[in-house]
């Protein structure tokens, strides 16, 4: 099969869309990203299907909803036979290379116990060549170069603490004790940058995933400091904590769960005041301008080496982040803050749709079925998402989705979590649905919790109307919308193939 060109996909990990458009902004410079959106084509409702770090990106690279592909939390195995965007692309003759991570628990039923790939949750997906590991809580090609740097560590975390430049107590905008060149970001570009560059003269598939702005939350100089706090705004959300929490059930927990404190190391206890809470959103944003300044030199790379033209180059984030909104951290919640990601593509020829912006809902599932469909690959039935192609070419689909769904999974098996503890669910009804359409999201819970309903007319994720009856038709409807959502979307993986006296026959799902 003759490859249509080159592909490289971006992930970077936890990057809110807000920072590229939004309440964060006009708060945050990255000039390189704002320009390749004047290049490509940007999609302005895209949000991911599920939450945290494993599980959304399971998601992404098999094109299937959680509820599909049950790799519901980081360390809950993905079945290893289910189809990704790696096993497919090696159909077409692409090499899928792997810089970073893809967070993947691998399934222990093929695998003997005493296996090592059983005791990480962060290993590489099937069918994905790892050119450079590139783990959260590993990273021991990034440890070994700085220890041949000269740099001084006992533990590999305490390479994540800031570090006073005069001896004076610790500031949670502190540098790090790298300096910028020697970034976990600039390894991994550098890493990519010297791999590519033989591979100039055919045709290769890269998987490029950055940490960053993932917490821990420090930053090297002169990231670190880059944004002044005084001059960010408020966190989103009641002023008071206690107004979070009586909003529903669920909130006490998902604040709790994680803290200002959990995202940084080196300090016994943050409290979360509002200068505190600016300041660590500052060193988010920071890292968020590092890793802007990293594409850009990839962007840079491929025109410089003639490839830009025939590359087809999708940028996005696995999830989003509260950063403090609504007194919470993390991504383990309901709020759009968590889910809405950015998605920017420039496909090859494309020109004429450069700078276009897609109105219409779009779905993390939506990337993998998409390169495929690029790369003349069939998509498999298994694959709950839909190419963007269309979207791509400034054409709508009559069938289009009209919402988005997302789901979260918030058990904890072997030790029960804090909405197991505090709730009293179990582990298959310690979960919930969001659907979001043009003016409302809906939280629907499988353990016996009230609904939550936002009106994004009137005062949106600030107020729960589901018990309003002005809106009891339009709970019902919702309702029934997220049910048929879930029963269209069962898992089809062989569902629509049928054994017949001539043999085994299949018919595509869209």
């Amino acid at each position: 099969m003759q490859k249509p060109g080159n592909v490289l996909f971006i992930i970077i990990d936890q990057l809110r869309a807000d920072c590229l458009n939004g309440a964060l902004a006009a708060h945050v410079d990255l000039p390189n990203l704002r320009a390749f959106m004047d290049e490509a084509v940007t999609f302005d409702r895209h949000f991911s299907v599920t939450n945290p770090c494993g599980p959304s990106r399971a998601s992404i690279l098999t094109g299937q909803y959680a509820m599909n592909h049950r790799s519901i939390r980081n360390g809950t195995p993905l079945r290893h036979d289910t189809p990704n965007i790696a096993t497919e692309m090696r159909k077409a003759g692409y090499l899928p290379m792997l810089f970073g991570y893809t967070d993947t628990s691998a399934d222990p039923r093929v695998f003997d116990p005493g296996d090592p790939i059983l005791k990480s949750y962060e290993n590489p997906m099937n069918g994905f060549h790892e050119v450079v590991e590139m783990r959260l809580e590993e990273s021991y090609p990034w440890q070994s170069y700085l220890m041949e740097k000269g740099y001084k560590f006992e533990k590999y975390w305490d390479v994540y603490k800031p570090v006073s430049p005069n001896g004076d107590e610790l500031r949670l905008n502190d540098p790090a004790m790298y300096r910028a060149e020697d970034s976990d970001t600039a390894f991994l570009t550098n890493a990519f940058l010297n791999s590519m560059a033989p591979f100039k003269e055919q045709s290769w598939f890269a998987h490029l995933t950055y940490i960053r702005p993932h917490p821990p939350l420090v930053a090297p100089a002169p990231y670190n400091d880059m944004y002044d706090p005084a001059a960010l705004p408020l966190a989103a959300g009641f002023e008071k904590v206690s107004d979070e929490r009586a909003l529903h059930p669920f909130f006490g927990p998902a604040i709790d769960k994680q803290t200002a404190t959990d995202f940084v190391e080196g300090f016994e206890n943050i409290d979360p005041t509002p200068e505190n809470v600016k300041t660590l959103r500052s060193v988010y944003l920071g890292l968020a301008t590092e890793v802007d300044h990293h594409v850009g030199r990839v962007i840079q790379f491929l025109k410089d080496s003639g490839q830009y033209d025939h590359t087809l180059l999708v940028i996005t984030a696995d999830h989003g982040e509260m950063l403090g909104d609504r007194h919470t951290w993390g991504k383990m919640t309901v709020y759009d803050a968590a889910y809405h990601t950015p998605l920017m593509i420039r496909m090859p020829g494309n020109l004429d749709q450069a700078g276009t912006l897609v109105k219409v809902p779009t779905e993390s599932i939506d990337i993998t079925p998409t390169i495929l469909d690029w790369a003349g690959l069939p998509i498999p039935n298994a694959m709950d998402g839909r190419s963007l192609m269309p979207l791509l070419e400034g054409e709508t689909p009559e069938d289009w989705r009209k919402y988005s769904f997302s789901e979260l999974d918030f058990s904890a098996p072997e030790k029960p979590s804090l909405w197991q503890q505090q709730l009293g669910t179990g582990n298959s009804e310690s979960c919930l649905g969001i659907l979001r359409d043009d003016r409302f999201t809906l939280v629907e819970f499988a353990a016996d919790l009230p609904p939550l309903l936002f009106d994004h007319n009137e005062k949106g994720e600030m107020e729960n109307v589901a018990e309003k009856s002005d809106y009891a038709a339009d709970l019902a409807r919702l309702g029934r919308m997220m049910l048929r959502h879930r029963m269209r979307n069962m898992d089809h993986t062989l569902s629509l193939h049928s054994i017949t006296a001539e043999g085994p026959k299949s018919k595509p799902r869209y």
